[in-house]
């Protein structure tokens, strides 16, 4: 039966048939009990530190309340280079080789949208985020899944990856530890994923 909502008719069908997030309607079910405490949003129980609150009054108070570069604030990038050199070894360049996104799913989202094509195949674990479908989605790609087992201690198998591919498969969304199941991978395993990618040229956003 045609939906009799004329705004909802004239949403893309893409966008459409997106399900809602389960965590965040369950979000939205519990809020304001006081006897749950939510555990579904990725949220502390607690206030934001002083110390922070602090910073950003201090900010506001001194007008810092302009459009930065596109990229992101220059110092931020600059010591993102620094610290991502120092305690894992790449060395990227702050002028052009970091982006300050506004969290994760921003992150994930731009990357998408600058690597898929219509039809293009993007494998992801699950249980996984609430995000990666959806992001998917609205660049008109295929989400893949591959499931994570609670007798493997919910990593994810190369050969499980390998399983998934096809010759439309562009992307591996790949991340450990991982939201919500708290599962790791060791390095033995993620370097045979690396070789998997390299050989079947995907690119790996982790």
């Amino acid at each position: 039966m045609p939906n009799s909502n004329p705004i909802a008719n004239q949403v893309a069908a893409h966008v459409a048939a997106i399900s809602p997030s389960g965590i965040r309607e369950f979000f939205e079910l519990v809020q304001g009990r006081p006897d749950v405490i939510s555990l579904g949003v990725g949220e502390p129980d607690f206030a934001t530190p002083w110390h922070i609150r602090e910073a950003s009054i201090y900010a506001l108070e001194r007008g810092k309340t302009s459009y930065t570069s596109n990229l992101g604030l220059l110092k931020l990038r600059e010591a993102i280079s620094h610290y991502v050199a120092q305690y894992f070894g790449p060395v990227y360049r702050p002028d052009n080789e970091i982006l300050i996104t506004v969290g994760v799913s921003e992150a994930l989202d731009l990357a998408l949208r600058a690597l898929i094509n219509p039809g293009d195949e993007v494998i992801y674990h699950e249980p996984c985020y609430v995000s990666y479908s959806p992001s998917i989605a609205l660049t008109h790609g295929i989400p893949v899944t591959v499931e994570c087992r609670p007798e493997e201690k919910f990593s994810v198998t190369a050969a499980a990856i390998e399983a998934a591919i096809t010759n439309k498969t562009k992307v591996l969304v790949l991340n450990f530890p991982t939201n919500p199941t708290g599962g790791t991978m060791i390095r033995e395993e993620l370097q045979v994923i690396a070789e998997l990618a390299v050989k079947h040229n995907l690119i790996v956003i982790t």
